[in-house]
């Protein structure tokens, strides 16, 4: 097997912060790898989120991010997909594919309804990858950011 998804620790903080950083510049944020890396720190020692790390030939390579929600018509615990990412050089061999798999899987392991995800109208990539994946485009709904 040349891949495998594991969830990430404590251990794989520098290899998540620096894929998390690589992630946040493809959205366009100036580099900051200590500054994502104490970010990345406190969502694993207080338990907000749960990180799924792509291994390829014993190296990170890929990773998701998952936060706890609730849904309000099915009064269950559901994940949000916050952030999905690949190593521009580790693309194309089905680790985004796993990744979402394995979140698939959490659903199951930890009782909950289904994810959630939204991407930039840009991302063709991540467009065209989740319905792919089995996920539904919601049409329906504005999404709307308040920042102070």
């Amino acid at each position: 097997m040349k891949h495998l998804i594991k969830k990430a620790s404590l251990e794989d903080l520098d290899e998540t912060a620096e894929l998390f950083n690589l992630y946040r510049i493809f959205y366009r944020q100036e580099s900051n790898l200590e500054r994502g890396k104490a970010f990345i720190k406190e969502r694993l020692l207080n338990n907000e989120s749960d990180i799924f790390l792509a291994i390829y030939e014993g190296k990170a390579v890929g990773f998701t991010q998952l936060y706890k929600l609730f849904h309000y018509t099915k009064l269950e615990k559901q994940w949000l997909l916050s952030d999905l990412f690949v190593h521009p050089d580790y693309r194309g061999k089905g680790l985004s594919i796993a990744l979402i798999d394995r979140s698939k899987q959490w659903c199951e392991e930890t009782g909950a309804c289904g994810l959630m995800l939204e991407t930039e109208k840009t991302n063709d990539v991540g467009n065209q990858l989740y319905p792919r994946c089995d996920f539904e485009y919601d049409g329906l709904h504005n999404y709307y950011h308040w920042w102070k």
